[in-house]
């Protein structure tokens, strides 16, 4: 069962978009599974924010996309909070 999607941090969220705009790599770090509270860390460049299924995911230049409520950090940057 997936787990109900928490919208990010505003302005977190601009963060992700002023990275996609720039076009350059940066280290993202993700909950791959927050069961087990595995994480993951890679270099990636983000393309853009898309919707899918109510959630909002990164998309990456050679990755998997990336649930925004599950990242940890992008580009040095930690997420810190949820809204709504």
């Amino acid at each position: 069962m997936k787990q109900k999607y928490l919208p990010i941090n505003c302005n977190f969220y601009d963060e992700l978009e002023i990275l996609a705009m720039r076009g350059q790599s940066c280290l993202i770090r993700y909950w791959k599974d927050l069961k087990y509270q595995e994480q993951v860390e890679i270099t990636d460049t983000i393309t853009t924010i898309k919707i899918v299924d109510k959630a909002e995911y990164l998309l990456l230049k050679k990755g998997t996309p990336i649930r925004l409520d599950q990242l940890i950090s992008v580009d040095g940057k930690e997420l810190k909070g949820y809204c709504g």
